[in-house]
């Protein structure tokens, strides 16, 4: 029994332990969340190592997963309020006592891919779980709609119109793919530099000379944000006027340029930023001190 045993683990570890990486990615697509993503995360290994024993391999181990992953994602999903970015929120207005701002906020995640853009998150988040997961397995995963009606119990038809309902509000909502620029392009790099170079330096002329007209501050867990250089300077030369305090480590976060921050010697956050090619759009400052060490 106990040679029985070890096999039994052995193949567990060997099969499906090496897709955590990918399995996580997913549920925090679903969820929007580091943090439940984690939960599903091991949820989802739970419930594979109870059903390990008596997996026939009619699928494949990573197929099977998935299913499982889904699942647990919709799940924790049904009957939660999606999450949201601050700026997406009640028309960037100034924050009202008593708003109906959501409490559930969007977190970052570690990977540089595409699909982990917040803004992609985002538009994920305003889709009912349903299309939510048959868009992350046909568009994002590569499954098939066989599969994919597989995996969700459900028929090809449903699967399809689903995905369709899915596909026409990513289009409308979605970044422009014009807009969207690699982390590691030297001349996102050259913006991103100075951005955490103002801080540095408490220069808050260069800050604002990296910003576009129309970009975006947004505050988590706050909730605050403001739209327009304008309306977005005042708060950014406050923060700039603690130069000497902020310590800035780039990093790329969800897919993006961004960085890990440190105030005053101890860790304070996390900074995404939204990068075009005539600079920066939208600032996300997540505030969470164990960020740092997570995105490290």
């Amino acid at each position: 029994m106990a040679a029985v045993d070890t096999r039994i683990v052995t193949g567990f570890e060997q099969d499906a332990v090496p897709l955590r990486g990918e399995l996580r990615a997913h549920c925090y697509r679903m969820l929007a969340s580091w943090d439940d993503a984690d939960d599903a995360l091991q949820e989802t290994y739970l419930r594979a190592w109870r059903a390990w024993e008596g997996f026939e391999g009619r699928a494949s181990v990573r197929t099977w997963l998935y299913r499982i992953a889904t699942r647990v994602c919709l799940d924790a999903a049904a009957g939660r309020a999606a999450r949201a970015l601050p700026a997406d929120v009640d028309a960037l207005g100034p924050d009202l006592p008593g708003s109906s701002r959501p409490v559930r906020w969007i977190g970052p995640f570690p990977g540089d891919s595409d699909d982990l853009r917040l803004a992609f998150i985002a538009v994920l988040q305003s889709l009912p779980p349903s299309q939510r997961a048959v868009l992350l397995l046909r568009d994002v995963l590569g499954f098939s709609a066989a599969e994919s009606a597989e995996l969700l119990e459900t028929s090809v038809p449903a699967v399809k119109s689903t995905l369709q309902r899915a596909r026409r509000r990513v289009a409308r909502e979605a970044p422009v793919a014009a807009d969207v620029v690699e982390p590691r392009d030297p001349a996102v790099r050259r913006l991103v530099e100075a951005y955490i170079g103002a801080f540095a330096r408490g220069d808050v002329d260069l800050l604002l000379s990296v910003l576009r007209a129309d970009a975006v501050l947004e505050l988590v867990p706050e909730g605050f944000a403001r739209a327009g250089k304008a309306a977005c300077a005042p708060v950014l030369a406050d923060a700039v006027a603690h130069s000497g305090t902020w310590e800035m480590t780039p990093a790329t976060v969800n897919g993006a340029p961004g960085a890990v921050v440190r105030l005053d010697g101890s860790p304070y956050g996390a900074t995404v930023l939204d990068v075009r090619p005539d600079g920066i759009a939208r600032i996300t400052v997540f505030r969470d001190p164990s960020l740092p060490r997570r995105l490290a």
